[in-house]
């Protein structure tokens, strides 16, 4: 499988998101020169590759599905990357980074309506429930996603029984629950051209 390990500071400071800062380092950042409008649109497009942990021919694949929908073409793209198995797993406030959800869900610790699922790309639904499996409840993954859940909140289109751990999919995304940092009006402008 596939997937970024250049150095993820740099990376994220190329894209224009917020680095996060390390006690006593000091990083002052230099302007740019002006970017023109398609470089505007690659970047937005490598912005939401990077947040996702997507690569290219997905990512298309994604846009094609999601252009194939009625209504935005944005709003629909940004839906179906909200509804894959590792981002629904970030988002329920167990881990800290969609990386980390994407490892455990590819190490098999969670059934889909008591069907184990460790396919990171797998598009969940409405009424779908996801447990933890009983091995796996002993592991120390479980200890670290039970610590993180009394920090981060659970997104509201899900419900989260913090006892078991268990998610349950009450509705589908709205495109507003997704990333705000995605210009999505950019990225259709980016594949349109093509």
């Amino acid at each position: 499988m596939a997937r970024y390990v250049g150095p993820v500071n740099k990376r994220m400071r190329f894209l224009g998101l917020d680095v996060p800062k390390k006690p006593g380092k000091g990083f002052k950042m230099t302007p740019r020169r002006r970017i023109s409008q398609y470089g505007l649109q690659l970047r937005e497009k490598q912005k939401a590759r990077f947040l996702y942990g997507i690569l290219e021919r997905q990512f298309r694949n994604y846009y094609d599905k999601a252009s194939n929908y009625d209504g935005s073409t944005g709003d629909t793209l940004l839906i179906l990357l909200e509804k894959r198995f590792d981002n629904v797993m970030y988002r329920t406030g167990m881990f800290n980074t969609r990386r980390h959800s994407r490892q455990a869900v590819n190490h098999g610790h969670f059934l889909v309506n008591d069907q184990k699922v460790n396919i990171p790309s797998y598009e969940l639904k409405t009424g779908d429930k996801i447990t933890w499996k009983e091995k796996s409840k002993k592991s120390t993954l479980f200890e670290i996603a039970t610590a993180n859940i009394k920090n981060n909140d659970c997104a509201k289109w899900l419900s989260l029984d913090k006892s078991e751990l268990s998610v349950q999919i009450n509705n589908l995304p709205k495109a507003s629950d997704a990333e705000l940092e995605i210009d999505t009006r950019q990225i259709v402008e980016y594949y349109s051209r093509r």
